[in-house]
């Protein structure tokens, strides 16, 4: 015994001898009031101080698993796990379910939306152009720590007890006067904070869901496939409306509109629209605000990127559009422009609204991380928000002018778009299938997203992908765009692809 105690560099030696200790117990290798070797003993066996050992006692002493007997030492206590004489481990180890058999059709689909489960995995070198996330070498490491250890100097104690389900008050003030200086009227008007976009949009799509039938959901087509994969699992019915070069197709919003008004809510990203990277012109902004309060029908939302505007003028988000009115809710996060693991986003809307979310959030989650907040809450007094989007506008701005002109280059046969934000997305001729221009790829070592996860219905955007180039090498980024572009033209003909221009 004791012989199989390996040292692991990573913890401190006293609490791995103590669990080793106490798994020795578990298992029943040391049984109840045996006597443990003494501290100088152990220590020789295995290796380490005999204070470790001393220590390690102490610690499972406190535990529970053992007892001292002042002047005999130290022995095991009666640890309260299955006696192997009266079959209990025997039998538990025999106990299995079949949970597949006992999921339910919500965790079935969540299963068969899951795009990280099905989607290819990217091996050793390979040129990935799957990710939007920021690229974590531009974040300010020493602007995060100092916020870190500023906030908690100030109320380190507070912090790290329970907080609120509404959120953590300063950060909430903050971020009013942040959509204040977007151009929202705040009157009437209150905010959540949550755990990044999807837990806001999960928590608004669980208030406003029917339960008498399945629920009725407008949005863009294509659209976020996080936004398609979760009105889904709510049970919703997605209407998709095409998307043109400055927003939603209104004339078709408004005919389908006119034909049915049972929506129960519309979805919509106006600004470096995901997968499409489009801005909705303010002229569209209006018009769809006007629809939408004709028709009754409640706007979720999503102010996706808004900070990465690249070129041309500030355009105000719907909420703003909407003016004194209450029928936009605004989810808004930083995660694609700071730090993604701060899960804050935060949900905007009407307080009557915001009152029912803040209790089903309590009654979920209690609380976003208050830690979290209070670390975003410091970096954005402390000044340092503005300096960061500064560098990050410019080096991803760099980066986006580099991938256009790439695929303009290399792909001339693509229809372009994206505005800011950090991807393009490409339309090819009907004849190219990007699924199997991604098998193709592959094997080149190179991948991207499929377009057609972002439609509404399958079958749709089977020539598109999306290229997002945010964490790409400017290397890779014209290595990877160049093989894509032979795969195109080995896969699906010799010459350069015409396109049509009923194609367009």
């Amino acid at each position: 015994m004791f012989q199989d105690f390996k040292q692991a560099g990573d913890r401190p030696v006293v609490i791995q001898v103590k669990e080793y200790m106490k798994r020795l117990i578990i298992k029943g290798a040391l049984q109840a009031d045996q006597k443990l070797p003494s501290t100088r003993e152990l220590s020789v066996l295995l290796k380490v101080s005999r204070n470790t050992v001393i220590a390690a006692y102490e610690g499972l002493e406190d535990d529970g698993f053992t007892y001292a007997i002042p002047g005999k030492g130290s022995y095991v206590a009666m640890v309260g796990h299955p006696d192997a004489e009266q079959g209990g481990a025997d039998s538990s180890a025999a106990w299995h379910l079949d949970w597949k058999a006992k999921m339910n059709e919500y965790a079935q689909s969540a299963v068969e939306l899951d795009l990280m489960k099905q989607g290819i995995r990217a091996g050793k070198g390979t040129i990935s152009f799957t990710s939007i996330a920021p690229d974590e070498r531009l974040f300010d490491l020493g602007d995060v720590r100092r916020a870190f250890m500023d906030r908690m100097a100030i109320e380190g104690q507070v912090l790290l007890n329970y907080g609120y389900a509404k959120g953590y008050k300063p950060l909430i003030d903050y971020l009013m006067r942040y959509m204040e200086n977007k151009g929202v009227d705040p009157s009437g008007k209150e905010m959540l904070i949550t755990s990044g976009f999807t837990e806001g949009f999960d928590l608004v799509l669980s208030a406003l869901r029917p339960l008498t039938r399945r629920g009725s959901a407008l949005c863009e087509n294509p659209t976020h496939h996080t936004a398609i994969k979760n009105l889904k699992l709510h049970r919703f019915e997605i209407t998709g409306i095409p998307m043109e070069r400055d927003g939603i197709n209104v004339e078709q919003l408004e005919a389908v509109l006119q034909k049915s008004n049972r929506f129960d809510l519309a979805y919509l990203t106006p600004s470096y629209h995901n997968p499409t990277g489009i801005v909705m012109s303010p002229a569209k902004r209006s018009a769809v605000i006007q629809l939408m309060r004709h028709y009754q029908i409640p706007v979720i939302e999503d102010g996706f990127n808004e900070e990465l505007r690249y070129s041309g003028a500030h355009v105000s988000p719907l909420i703003a559009t909407a003016g004194r009115g209450n029928g936009v809710i605004y989810i808004g996060s930083f995660s694609k422009v700071l730090f993604p693991g701060l899960r804050v986003g935060w949900v905007l809307g009407d307080r009557a609204l915001i009152d029912h979310l803040e209790s089903m959030k309590r009654a979920r989650t209690i609380h976003t991380s208050t830690i979290d907040q209070s670390i975003l809450y410091q970096y954005l007094i402390n000044g340092n928000f503005d300096k960061y989007v500064k560098k990050a506008r410019l080096e991803y701005k760099r980066k986006y002018e580099l991938t256009k002109a790439c695929c303009e280059a290399h792909l001339p046969e693509a229809q372009l778009s994206g505005d800011g934000g950090l991807h393009l997305f490409l339309t090819f001729p009907s004849v190219v299938d990007t699924q199997r221009l991604l098998e193709a790829c592959t094997d080149q070592g190179v991948i991207f997203t499929p377009g057609d996860k972002f439609f509404v219905q399958e079958g749709e955007g089977t020539n598109t992908l999306r290229l997002g180039f945010s964490r790409v090498t400017d290397e890779n980024i014209e290595r990877g765009i160049q093989i894509i572009s032979e795969q195109v033209r080995s896969v699906f003909q010799a010459g350069p692809l015409g396109m049509g221009e009923d194609e367009i």
